[in-house]
């Protein structure tokens, strides 16, 4: 266990803090299905009332406690609100009831990070690494290892070429490497150990322990119960938007597990 606690008291530091959080969608249309200009700008004109708004209840009184050096994994169904979560905590989502607190600056990473598709892979490591409020002289100092650790040079020199050559599991790795070059209060990674072979998974893994170890909390959202197993020591288990279960690795896969039939 990787928890670490304050020296003068002893007791867990807490991180992230989710009290009976419930996270609201609201969807806007016509319920014909029009989409006329007309019918745009009626919904624009009556927009402080509900008509023709769908809600849809991603997340509903989730409440937990993060201590400083965890990694906690987070597992569901399809549709059952572990990205939305991830989002609410981030601060990109605003809470419908409840309330989210954090004691240090969480940082978001997706496999959908917006990185410059039409900037070369090396453009994007200075971006990313400014937009995580890295100096330039920082991302010149990580920047040759932001590159071996994404491994995207391995079959050529694919860091000078435009992202857009990139498969989809390149631009993941790069965009996990980019962030995994920063030291975080919060890290949540949102399925990018899903991307890649088994040895940049290793690396990974091994980078999240680091993340640990220098006083971070760490949140995995993934579908591979072994990339789980191998990096968290705590999961929660979401369904249908509720919190179903929350406790040691093992304990919880072996209820998902037999939930699920896997």
């Amino acid at each position: 266990m990787a928890e670490q606690t304050d020296q003068q008291t002893g007791e867990r530091i807490p991180t992230v803090i989710a009290d009976e959080l419930h996270i609201v969608y609201r969807v806007h249309g016509a319920k014909t299905g029009k989409g006329s200009a007309t019918s745009a700008l009626s919904r624009i004109v009556k927009r402080g009332e509900e008509r023709g708004v769908r809600k849809v209840h991603a997340v509903k009184g989730v409440s937990f406690v993060a201590y400083r050096g965890e990694a906690i994994g987070l597992i569901g169904s399809n549709g059952s609100g572990k990205s939305t979560l991830l989002r609410a905590i981030a601060g990109l989502l605003p809470a419908e009831k409840g309330c989210v607190y954090t004691n240090g600056q969480p940082s978001l990473l997706g496999v959908n990070a917006a990185l410059m598709n039409d900037l070369t892979g090396e453009r994007n490591v200075i971006l990313g690494g400014l937009a995580m409020g890295m100096t330039r002289e920082q991302i010149r100092e990580r920047y040759e290892g932001i590159v071996d650790f994404s491994g995207i040079n391995e079959k050529g020199d694919f860091i000078t070429l435009p992202m857009r050559t990139y498969s989809s599991g390149m631009a993941a790795r790069l965009r996990f490497s980019i962030a995994a070059a920063k030291d975080h209060d919060v890290l949540m990674i949102d399925e990018a150990l899903a991307t890649g072979d088994r040895k940049f998974q290793k690396r990974s893994e091994e980078r999240i322990r680091e993340l640990r170890k220098e006083a971070g909390t760490v949140f995995l959202v993934s579908h591979n119960n072994k990339s789980i197993r191998d990096t968290c020591d705590r999961v929660l288990w979401l369904e249908r938007g509720e919190l179903r279960l929350d406790g040691p690795t093992d304990e919880v896969l072996k209820e998902y597990e037999k939930f699920t039939g896997k």
